[in-house]
């Protein structure tokens, strides 16, 4: 039946209170159960659900509720019923079929459903079909005996009466996908006339062609799946399909269900399936048998790697090392079993593999270099389960770095990656990957929370993901269930196997090569060689489909070998989902982004003062922990509804712990490169300080020094006498402006007592509500402290939209999840801290819902044309009884409403950029975006950009942020973003129920900053952005002269350099280079020494080819090189 014809059959009406079924010319046909909120009369009830062995079926006017409708009806999550779909039958007789048009209702009444993985339920009544989707139920207690905490639904279904007929009908009812539903009462109701008569005879309610196909005797057989209805004596039948012969069965009053064989059929065929009883025929039924596909189904062992959660994370470093000597013991125990059969352990993340060479001894590196040899272990490309969207660019490389580290140890390329758990992956991912030389991700998020339509759009969907500059493409595929298959089925069965292949037919999949994850009982769990057997007898015994178990590499390399140019290509951000948790601890979360820009800023250092001493080893640890914080496991699984257990407070100081070190390491590494031998006075003068531009393009801006090293005094001037405009501010540094500083160069000054000298441009001024310093006026509303008026030279009007009920950095706090209850700060106290000429200063504080203070500052120097912003919150715990209740639920935002009339949105991403909607692909989150240092808001004329400094997320157009706990309806996210110039920086939230922390407390700043423009270029966005991450640095002038002489320079400004380093190998400089302007540009590089050469290289540091001449950077883009 069409899908248009079965909307206009079923249909959801909205829940209204009942109508009595005997009044108004309806009838009731029959009832099962009491509506009372219990299923108590129900089979197995209350709790003895785990003694479930067969689906219910209900002969009305035969039956018993008690003894043949159990209160239960799994799904195919329950891996305790099988781990399958459940049928269960209603059978009931008419006298006479309707005579007139009508309608019917199905009124089904539910206890509870499953709290993460409510079912979707199928219903057919005769010909006509329907589907349900159930939500969310209260948790498990009801299955377990305590009805009274489920969570009720109501729903009735409409259909004509000319689905029913005399005799027999048949109402079957499953459970299509997730997990269990509790029964408390169903009932039909029809138009009053309608009789019903004795359920008697034999029907045969289905039949459905196994798509296995059995080795018997060397031929290939099939088998009909039949299910067969008897009302009436128990007797002996036999069954058989077409003139093939019958096997014979029992049957009872009820269900029987039997497996009759038959040949397989080389092209579509219609059969006739009948039941005899003696010499009598009972039922007949024909049905459409089709060839089975040849499917090879890829099997891939591993372990899901969370580092924390269930276990401190110690103990899971050694639990990973214990891992894969397990899988290494594994693969030689079934070394001899047959092709396809032997074990095979898939290392999920390069963090452990890591762990094991450097804590095993010599013998056992040995027999894992040999086992990776022998393809008996597989390395995938990825150094952890990373949420990819807070990574700073050279991070988001790194992830990757491993692989070409420890595939030149091991002698075998690396060409695929797994991530497990996690939804949704930054675009730049793809281009890190390509960098890395890998071309496979196996993506298999969780299956059941917080994931949006990920699985709906994508699994089983294998698809060709284009990098943002296009040139670049992985292959990505997600399995069934994500990587937690084996945690709902437990084992492989011929039964799993036959619903599997069957689903996939269902869904029209396409290819002859499928796959699926092993991943054992649990995260971390220990390998499962008990698939081996499983495979070498399945093997053995069927034609179709065939297993083999693999390697990630092996089963992707499969697929685009058969069906590569078939695949979609897919290009755009998949945004992604569970990055939101970050902002549960928002000062870590600040603290780890500073440092990955700190250690790319003292990478450029390093190659420009010191490349032959570059400390290889300290810069892997340390960008070790940057990317330990940036994991997916942040804490215990009881973080938030036990926020004080021991479990809880001790993970979480280990995850800090990694912020803090990382935070630690790079400021040493930053110090050791800049503590040269110290000159006690420079040409005579004390006070002589070196100012380094760490970026690849001329730097004009306010250098803050500490008091630490700018004591000798406040008049700043160049080496050769020439005034520096400088300026003391109220917290103690010395602001200088330095002007035109060449890339990868050094400048020196001299400080001395003295009055500081003005700036040559207009001097910036601060008076009661406002700041302005020619170029640039801001105006703040003495209300709210945010900003209303913001007005630039050469562009007309407000750029602050005020018609958005919002000022420019708004404080707003939620609790909860409704919008009518936001909060914003209370009166305001405007003073002002620094007055210029070189910088003004604007104080705004203010007491505020969920803080004991915040305090704002608004920055602005003379000659520049941005703002800077900087608010301070200082947190207060929210205190809750329960911090999975609405009430324990909060969330800090700041507004940004742009009025750019038209202005298009652009985000940066850690390697790209997105137009939020156009470039997001299916399955993207909506609710909140990550934002890599900037949003740009243009239209042909002017715009203006926003960096964001400390926080990550935003919300685009609206406050969408408001999804609570656990989420397992995909149509609860947001399925749009509309064009919009406003946004949202979403800073602090505790909004998740598990992993994440519950609370946060104490002062954290998030800075901002605001530059309006003429024209569109994202490339000098970006250099904005960056040099506000990676500010010039300043220390006490080292006993050498500066190299004020560029290292190394650019020809285009479509390009720049993303990061530069001293090869690990201290032979060369390893450049990166970044196409931001979105468009293909080529380049010459000027380096200081005219003998440099230059090979293009990528993750590896490795010469590639030769790089003579122009380079060709496409746009988004990035080329590696390295010069020597």
């Amino acid at each position: 039946m069409s899908a248009l014809t079965l909307a206009v059959l079923f249909a959801v009406v909205p829940i209204l209170p009942t109508q009595d079924p005997e009044s108004a010319r309806e009838t009731s046909l029959w009832t099962i159960g009491k509506r009372d909120g219990s299923g108590a009369e129900f089979a197995l009830a209350p709790d003895r659900h785990s003694e479930f062995t067969r689906d219910g079926c209900f002969a009305v006017d035969r039956s018993d509720p008690a003894r043949d409708w159990p209160y239960v009806q799994p799904g195919p999550s329950d891996a305790w019923a099988g781990g399958r779909s459940h049928t269960f039958t209603v059978a009931f007789g008419l006298v006479a079929a309707p005579t007139s048009a009508g309608t019917c209702r199905l009124v089904l009444d539910f206890v509870d459903t499953h709290e993460h993985q409510p079912p979707r339920v199928s219903l057919r009544l005769n010909d006509a079909e329907a589907s349900l989707r159930l939500p969310a139920g209260g948790g498990d207690a009801s299955i377990h005996g305590e009805p009274g905490k489920g969570r009720p639904h109501h729903a009735e279904l409409a259909f004509p009466t000319a689905a029913l007929r005399a005799g027999t009908n048949l109402l079957q009812i499953t459970t299509a996908q997730g997990s269990w539903l509790l029964w408390d009462h169903l009932a039909l109701t029809a138009p009053a006339g309608l009789a019903i008569a004795p359920v008697e005879g034999t029907v045969i309610a289905s039949a459905q062609t196994s798509p296995v196909v059995h080795r018997v005797g060397g031929e290939p057989r099939r088998l009909v799946h039949a299910s067969v209805l008897h009302f009436g004596a128990a007797t002996h039948a036999r069954i058989a399909v077409g003139d093939e012969g019958a096997i014979g069965f029992d049957l009872d009053t009820g269900l029987a269900q039997v497996d009759v064989p038959t040949r397989e059929l080389d092209a579509p065929t219609t059969l006739p399936l009948a039941v005899t009883i003696g010499e009598r025929e009972v039922a007949r039924t024909a049905f459409t048998m089709r060839p089975a596909r040849q499917l090879t189904i890829y099997l891939l062992p591993h372990s899901h790697t969370d580092i924390g959660y269930t276990e401190l994370q110690t103990r899971i470093e050694q639990k990973q090392v214990d891992n894969l000597l397990a899988g290494m013991a594994a693969a030689r125990r079934t070394a001899e079993y047959p092709d396809g059969a032997r074990f095979v352990w898939n290392v999920e993340v390069l963090w452990a593999a890591e762990l094991f060479l450097e804590r095993m001894p010599a013998a056992q590196r040995g027999e894992f270099f040999a086992a990776v040899k022998a393809g008996q272990v597989s390395l995938q490309g990825m150094y952890l389960n990373e949420l990819s969207g807070l990574c700073r660019p050279e991070e988001l490389l790194r992830l990757f770095r491993t692989a070409t580290t420890i595939s030149a140890v091991t002698g075998v390329p690396i060409d695929s990656a797994m991530i497990s758990d996690v939804p949704g992956h930054t675009w730049g991912m793809v281009t890190a990957m390509a960098q890395a030389g890998i071309r496979y991700l196996s993506t298999a998020p969780n299956y059941i929370d917080r994931i949006g339509d990920t699985l709906v759009q994508w699994e089983n969907r294998p698809f060709w993901w284009l990098s943002p500059s296009g040139t670049e493409r992985v292959l990505v595929w997600i399995p069934k269930l994500g990587y937690a298959l084996s945690h709902a089925i437990r084992t492989l069965t011929p039964r799993f196997v036959d619903d599997y292949v069957a689903e996939l037919d269902r869904s029209d999949y396409p290819y002859e090569i499928a796959y699926l994850r092993w991943s054992g009982h649990g995260d971390n769990a220990v390998p499962d060689p008990s698939i081996c057997d499983f495979v070498r007898q399945w093997n053995a015994d069927h034609a179709w489909p065939r297993f083999v178990i693999a390697s990630t590499s092996t089963a992707f390399r499969a697929l685009e070998e058969r069906h590569g140019e078939q695949l979609p290509e897919v290009r755009g951000e998949w945004s992604p989902y569970w990055e939101d948790g970050a902002g549960s601890s928002a000062s870590e979360t600040a603290k780890n982004r500073a440092s990955a820009e700190r250690l790319t800023q003292a990478e450029a250092l390093w190659a420009m003062l010191d490349p032959g001493q570059f400390p290889v080893r300290e810069f892997e640890a340390a960008w070790r922990d940057v990317l330990l914080y940036s994991e997916h496991t942040w804490g215990a699984w009881c973080s938030v509804s036990d926020p004080n257990a021991p479990a809880t407070r001790e993970q979480w100081d280990q995850k800090q712990a990694y912020a803090a070190q990382a935070d630690l390491q790079s400021r040493r590494l930053l110090a050791r490169v800049l503590q040269q031998p110290r000159a006690v006075a420079f040409g005579g003068a004390p006070g002589a300080i070196d100012v380094h531009n760490t970026t690849g393009w001329p730097r004009s801006e306010v250098v803050l020094l500490s008091s630490g090293i700018s004591d000798a005094g406040d008049m700043v001037s160049d080496v050769d006498g020439r005034p520096v405009p400088s300026q003391r501010l109220h917290g103690g540094e010395l602001a200088v402006l330095v002007e035109d500083l060449a890339p990868f160069s050094t400048r020196r000054l001299l400080l001395a007592r003295g009055p500081a000298h003005a700036p040559k441009a207009a001097r910036v001024v601060a008076n009661g509500d406002g700041i302005d310093n020619g170029l640039l006026r801001a105006l703040v509303d003495v209300r709210s402290g945010g900003i209303v008026e913001l007005r630039a030279t050469g562009i007309d009007g407000n750029l602050i939209d005020t018609a958005s009920g919002h000022a420019l950095g708004e404080y707003l706090y939620l609790v909860g999840d409704d919008l009518a209850q936001l909060q914003s700060n209370d009166i305001v106290l405007l003073s002002i801290d620094d007055g210029g000429p070189l910088v003004a200063t604007l104080r705004v504080e203010s007491q505020a819902p969920g803080c004991h203070s915040l305090v704002r500052e608004i920055r602005l120097a003379a000659g520049q044309r941005h703002l800077e912003l900087s608010n301070t919150v200082d947190k207060q715990r929210l205190v809750a009884r329960s911090y999975t209740r609405r009430s324990g639920k909060e969330a800090i935002h700041f507004a940004f409403p742009f009025a750019v009339p038209g202005g298009r949105m652009l985000l940066d991403l850690p390697i790209g950029a997105v137009r939020p909607e156009s470039d997001l692909i299916p399955g993207s989150c909506r609710n909140w975006l990550t934002a890599g240092r900037f949003a740009d808001v243009a239209n042909a004329e002017f715009g203006v950009t926003w960096v964001t400094l400390d926080a990550p997320l935003v919300e685009v157009g609206a406050l969408s942020a408001t999804l609570l706990n656990s989420q397992t309806d995909p149509k609860a996210w947001r399925s749009a973003i509309e064009p919009t110039q406003r946004l949202f920086s979403w800073v602090m939230n505790n909004h998740w129920h598990t992993n994440y922390r519950a609370f946060q407390e104490g002062p954290v700043t998030f800075r901002y900053a605001v530059l309006p423009h003429r024209g569109d270029d994202t490339a000098e966005a970006s250099r904005f952005a960056i040099g506000l991450s990676q500010p010039l640095l300043a220390d006490l002038a080292g006993a050498s002269p500066p190299i004020d002489v560029p290292l190394l320079s650019l020809s285009s400004p479509d390009v720049i350099v993303l990061g530069l380093k001293p090869s690990d190998d201290h032979r060369a400089w390893i450049v990166r280079l970044y196409g931001a302007s979105g468009r293909d540009a080529d380049t010459t590089l000027a380096w200081r020494n005219a003998d440099t050469k230059v090979w293009l290289s990528d993750t590896s540091e490795q010469r590639r080819t030769p790089a003579d001449g122009p380079i060709r950077v496409p746009a988004w883009g990035i080329v590696t090189l390295r010069a020597e």
